[in-house]
């Protein structure tokens, strides 16, 4: 008992330092761009600058706001720059208590899944940011001035990464359902329409209310749903023990074994 216990403090105390050393690197990070915090803010904001009328600009409606929203998309991006070693602290920690073939499986999962992440936030700032603002500032009446408050600007790119992101991880979420044989690939084409239906769904949630942003959701992730199936088939099925293809050991074979554990009993018993 003293023993898991001293087990189980000592985990958390790794747990701690590992903890600490991942902040600490977001933070240097951090002290080394904060000095480019504007610029930072201004590349965030091009999109939408660049698609606003002449004469739109944007504004600061909170005392503090043209001093905080700068220093929290710099914060941002240092944990996007220092996020490989953050994985890498949490990866030194779960990966002992892993077989090898979890290992052998687990790794690529991971950098796949922080690879379509960030290309699920390149998409949504190279491709949806430019075709969706400019469809919304475009129906702008005339004469009135288009002006974004940077707060809410801020809410909205972080909420959009954030969907588009997690959006291009279905592969490898298709993938993980497949190997661990939560679901097959045959019942994963069977529920495809269902899939596209709750596809529209979700981006009708998580965008502006305009079709155009919807469809620039909801196709990508039709599309990474059916990636998923193909890589899921390349890949194989689950690692999981056929049971069906476990075959009980003959009678002969049990006799000598239990004969053998026997013996082997004898020779401890009569040792001095």
């Amino acid at each position: 008992m003293e023993e898991a216990q001293e087990s189980f403090i000592s985990h958390l105390v790794e747990l701690r330092d590992r903890l600490i050393r991942a902040v600490v690197v977001v933070l240097v990070v951090f002290l080394g761009l904060v000095n480019w915090a504007r610029d930072i803010y201004t590349l965030l904001a091009a999109p939408m600058l660049a698609a606003l009328p002449e004469g739109g600009q944007m504004i600061a409606t909170d005392v503090v706001g043209a001093f905080f929203v700068p220093i929290k998309v710099t914060m941002m991006v240092s944990f996007l720059i220092a996020l490989p070693y953050v994985l890498y602290q949490a990866w030194s920690f779960v990966a002992p208590g892993l077989y090898r073939h979890e290992k052998k499986l687990a790794l690529p999962l991971l950098a796949a899944s922080v690879l379509l992440f960030f290309v699920g936030m390149a998409f949504a700032y190279f491709i949806v940011f430019p075709a969706v603002f400019g469809f919304i500032n475009a129906f702008a009446p005339e004469g009135v001035a288009v002006m974004t408050d940077i707060e809410k600007y801020l809410s909205f790119v972080l909420t959009t990464f954030l969907a588009f992101g997690v959006t291009f991880e279905v592969p490898v979420v298709v993938i993980v359902l497949v190997r661990v044989g939560l679901v097959s690939v045959e019942k994963l084409k069977e529920i495809r329409p269902y899939f596209i239906v709750g596809a529209f769904i979700v981006a009708a949630i998580f965008t502006p209310p305009d079709v155009l942003s919807q469809f620039l959701l909801a196709v990508p992730m039709c599309l990474l749903y059916e990636l998923g199936i193909l890589m899921a088939q390349l890949i194989g099925k689950s690692t999981r023990v056929d049971e069906s293809a476990y075959q009980a050991p003959d009678e002969t074979t049990m006799n000598a074994e239990l004969d053998k554990a026997e013996a082997d009993s004898a020779a401890n018993r009569e040792r001095p």
